[in-house]
């Protein structure tokens, strides 16, 4: 790693653990059943299964229309309904048409294609991901090889306007904006089950690249480090660069700060709260 830009090793293993967890499943295991409200879209590929006569299952690709050719009936339409719509409307043209009088049928994505997510920023993979079944936030870090090193403590999800379908990622115009949530993943890592959101079609997930603060004087690993919590003490701050070396006077930490376009030179004290960019300097002790 970087010894420029480090990170707290304790974050890094324990999101590491639950996005590896996630990946675990989502390789280990068949994808999630799509839930019956699932809404079936274009290029969504469906698996129809026919329990009266074997020869009418088979994995149907919906087209651009919203429809797919199936045999006995021809064209039908899927798209924009939910799964079980589809299943019911299907059932009831094959028994409208006489071909059977209580036809066992049913319909399952196989491969979802007309939802997606897009996962921006300090990832490992960004892009657009399919959403499959109920994709949780972990889970879409998981699919995005984790967060770098470089990324912040927090994850930024951006909801589609109602009425809007983005064809691609959406950043937030304004944090206070009621399609923005700011999710603190240091809350997630400790069993916040809460900050887990389920994803929704059109969300970005935009990781924000970290910010630096400086340590330098008498600290085991002088550097810069990124700033993962909003409320970081002086105390914690110097735990990243390894504590206060055999000569250093925790008594007399100095800050040199950016306000208002001008460098000050502030003492503090360890319960302190440090900000972006500041740069903390521990001298020598006395003798």
């Amino acid at each position: 790693m970087d010894s420029k830009y480090r990170r707290p090793v304790f974050f890094v293993i324990t999101l590491a653990f639950l996005v590896g967890a996630a990946a675990s499943r989502a390789s280990g295991q068949s994808p999630a059943p799509a839930p019956t409200d699932y809404v079936v879209g274009p290029h969504d590929v469906l698996t129809i299964t026919s329990y009266d006569q074997a020869d009418l299952s088979g994995k149907f690709t919906v087209e651009a229309d919203g429809t797919f050719t199936f045999p006995l009936i021809g064209r039908f339409k899927a798209g924009g309904f939910t799964l079980r719509t589809v299943e019911e409307n299907l059932k009831g043209r094959l028994r409208n048409d006489e071909y059977f009088r209580n036809p066992q049928i049913t319909v399952a994505v196989e491969q979802y294609r007309s939802q997606k997510v897009f996962i921006v920023g300090e990832v490992r993979l960004p892009g657009s991901y399919p959403v499959s079944g109920d994709l949780t936030l972990v889970e879409a870090l998981a699919r995005a090889g984790s967060t770098l090193p470089t990324a912040s403590g927090d994850v930024i999800i951006v909801h589609p306007v109602a009425g809007q379908a983005p064809a691609g990622p959406v950043l937030p115009a304004q944090e206070n904006a009621d399609n923005v949530v700011r999710i603190d993943l240091r809350d997630l890592q400790n069993g916040g089950a809460v900050n887990n959101t389920a994803l929704r079609d059109g969300d970005t997930v935009f990781v924000p690249r970290a910010e630096s603060i400086y340590l330098f004087g008498q600290v085991k690993n002088p550097g810069a480090y990124a700033l993962q919590q909003r409320n970081t003490t002086v105390l914690q701050a110097l735990s990243l660069a390894g504590g206060v070396a055999d000569r250093g006077s925790m008594s007399r930490i100095r800050i040199v700060r950016i306000v208002s376009g001008e460098k000050k030179e502030l003492r503090v004290t360890l319960t302190d709260i440090v900000r972006a960019g500041d740069t903390i300097i521990v001298p020598e002790r006395f003798l």
